[in-house]
């Protein structure tokens, strides 16, 4: 599967460059409905477990959107798909693999 839209490209470079120089488990990219992006990796700390979904999330909201486009995450397979599907039913969702397979969540 390659991605039909080059702006989920983009996202997909950035998650993989978020995981690669933060040696996080999971790392996600956003784009919001205006274009912006958005970048997170998984939280994990005696008091706070946040998914890399959940992260991304966390980030734009705090940014104050309105919409998702898409997301896309890499490494760990994130748990809470959900997290974004409430927020933005349409918005599509991707995850890459260690060995660079994508899927559509």
């Amino acid at each position: 599967m390659t991605f039909s839209n080059p702006e989920d490209t983009k996202l997909a470079t950035l998650a993989t460059n978020t995981l690669a120089r933060s040696g996080a488990l999971q790392a996600a990219a956003l784009r919001d409905t205006t274009g912006r992006t958005y970048v997170a990796i998984n939280v994990t700390s005696p008091s706070l477990n946040l998914d890399a979904f959940e992260a991304v999330l966390t980030v734009a909201l705090a940014s104050g959107i309105t919409g998702i486009e898409s997301v896309v995450a890499v490494g760990a397979q994130p748990a809470n798909i959900k997290a974004i599907k409430d927020f933005a039913p349409t918005a599509t969702a991707f995850y890459i693999d260690g060995s660079g397979k994508e899927a559509l969540l």
